[in-house]
């Protein structure tokens, strides 16, 4: 086994820092050799037969092209729960886990109403779901694709979530119910900012999700809150996570529609990177 670290430390150095290496190692064993991490850090002896020592190398040339290893194996972890993911819908990331925690700990209602806005894998849907079993919540996203994945999640996780193909920019064409909470985590990257970013990203997670013109780059966040505004209950909440460079624009933005206790709030890494309003 140690031969086989070895290989794909070396191997990956070049194209990694040596703490992402380190996290691949342990995903690779687990998923191909059921090595746990446990075994690893003790260096146990325990041999790596032929056949998985060739999987561990395509998976190896697989991720010196910036191909992700959530996609390379099929499977996301959020919030302590697994999650099928392709490239039909984003990668579940740990900022949004920290947008699931703000909302768990904001409702004090256990039997509230709950809609996603652009379902994806449905990891916020299905997680708050997981974590608020009374709550009626339903999920939406404009992507066929995205929704079948995200329905088979919800079965992997034995949670019961409404999912619909909806155009949340047409929302008024189609009858909704009332909510007590909305979340969305809609398109907010600028096209202009796609040259920095990096091309595990933008070569494989779905642009559709991740991109919106820079001639209207609060587009979603707009017709959202439109949205919520006939589709709230009365002191329902809005959550949104957010692009970290429109921050007081999106607060602002949504004042001027009517919504109160606005607030703005930093992620781990110290970015500006969800919002959370109430409609009186």
């Amino acid at each position: 086994m140690q031969e086989t670290i070895k290989y794909i430390k070396s191997e990956l150095a070049p194209f990694y820092e040596d703490r992402e290496v380190e996290s691949f190692v342990c995903i690779i064993l687990q998923n191909i050799c059921n090595i746990g991490y446990q075994e690893i850090v003790l260096k146990k002896v325990i041999e790596v037969v032929p056949e998985d020592r060739k999987r561990i190398r395509v998976v190896v040339e697989k991720l010196k092209t910036s191909e992700p290893i959530q996609y390379i194996f099929g499977e996301a972890e959020f919030y302590d729960l697994k999650f099928n993911v392709n490239n039909s819908v984003l990668i579940p990331r740990p900022e949004t886990e920290e947008l699931v925690d703000w909302i768990i700990n904001t409702v004090s209602d256990k039997k509230c109403s709950i809609l996603e806005i652009g379902a994806g894998s449905g990891c916020i849907s299905i997680t708050l779901k997981h974590l608020l079993p009374d709550s009626r919540v339903s999920a939406i996203d404009i992507s066929e694709d995205a929704l079948s994945v995200a329905i088979e999640n919800a079965s992997q996780n034995n949670t019961k979530v409404d999912f619909k193909q909806m155009d949340i920019l047409k929302w008024d064409e189609y009858i909704w119910d009332k909510y007590d909470v909305i979340v969305s985590n809609p398109p907010y990257v600028r096209e202009s900012e796609k040259a920095r970013m990096n091309a595990n990203v933008l070569d494989y997670e779905p642009h559709g999700a991740l991109f919106v013109s820079d001639q209207d780059p609060l587009l979603f966040y707009k017709k959202i809150a439109d949205f919520a505004i006939r589709n709230l209950n009365k002191n329902g909440l809005l959550f949104f996570e957010i692009n970290e460079a429109f921050g007081p624009e999106i607060k602002n933005m949504l004042a001027g529609k009517g919504f109160v206790d606005i607030i703005l709030r930093k992620d781990l890494s110290g970015k500006d990177r969800m919002i959370k309003a109430i409609l009186k």
